[in-house]
């Protein structure tokens, strides 16, 4: 396999977080005019309808009994995970909740060890550790900021459950995408979700307004085609290489954060900023003695 191919899926792995960096951001809004559980489910509902004509249009068929299971087990994992993340950012700035969302690859690393049977590179626990590393600077120079009360206490609480989640949802993902297409796995995971978060919309469901259902709807395609992603390269690299890949997220989360609402970037953020792309290059790196055999 020439370089360019082994860096493709990294490439794809990395235009999924921007893309799922970006639907943060309109969800952020959408769930503080209509409450986290309407836009989920709304988001869902938008995301369905986008997804099955893809997966239709591809020859889909209903899954077997094994890869159904496979399905409906990441789905729940997937809609409960962005249910609590959702809102945590009506609690947190978009930013400080990227970042302590950052757990998520460092646990998922060691759970491709116990469930995938991945062995660990050094290279890939160094760049798990360094982005952390960088995180922890990044929420350093914020916390003596941040105004910890009741709604942050919440939010915190919300987003290291959802950090949880998304940790076995890596793992889930690295499954689901061998034995599924990405067209498939939107589906199902759009799909289940509408039927899972629709048991409580009747109860708490908002009208949104024009400017609401604006933001729903970019970020459900922006939700398929990062899902459509990551199954992709989920299929092509093992998740010790692409893990790391997800700390590039604060990056977009800080410009998208300053841009959809007025956060201002700070000399941690930048210090972290420059740790975490050092901990994406270390994690990509490729050792050169695997690669060239030597003569005899």
């Amino acid at each position: 396999m020439t370089r360019d191919h082994v860096l493709l899926p990294v490439f794809m792995a990395a235009l999924a977080v921007a893309s799922l960096s970006l639907m943060d951001a309109f969800m952020k809004s959408a769930a503080l005019a209509v409450g986290a559980l309407t836009a989920s489910w709304l988001r869902s509902v938008i995301g369905t309808g986008i997804a099955l004509p893809l997966w239709l249009a591809r020859g889909g068929r209903w899954p077997q009994r094994h890869v159904l299971k496979l399905h409906l087990q990441r789905s729940v994992v997937a809609t409960f995970m962005a249910l609590a993340f959702f809102y945590a950012l009506t609690k947190l700035p978009l930013a400080e909740a990227i970042a302590i969302s950052f757990i998520a690859p460092l646990i998922a690393l060691y759970l491709a060890r116990i469930l995938l049977g991945e062995t660990i590179r050094r290279e890939a626990i160094a760049a798990s550790l360094l982005g952390f590393a960088g995180t922890l600077v990044i929420v350093g120079g914020k916390i003596g900021q941040a105004d910890f009360d009741r709604d942050a206490a919440l939010g915190l609480a919300a987003m290291l459950f959802s950090a949880l989640l998304y940790a076995y949802g890596f793992i889930l993902i690295r499954r689901q995408s061998q034995v599924a297409g990405p067209a498939e796995i939107a589906t199902f995971h759009s799909g289940v979700s509408v039927v899972l978060l629709g048991v409580a919309a009747p109860f708490v469901f908002e009208m949104p307004d024009r400017a609401t259902l604006i933001d729903l709807g970019a970020a459900a395609a922006l939700t398929v085609a990062g899902a459509m992603a990551f199954a992709w390269a989920y299929a092509r690299a093992e998740a010790q290489v692409l893990v790391p890949l997800e700390y590039s997220g604060f990056l977009w989360a800080s410009l998208f954060g300053w841009l959809f609402f007025a956060e201002q970037l700070t000399l941690p953020t930048v210090i972290g900023t420059a740790i975490i792309i050092a901990s994406c290059w270390l994690a990509t790196r490729r050792p050169r003695a695997a690669a060239m055999p030597q003569l005899p």
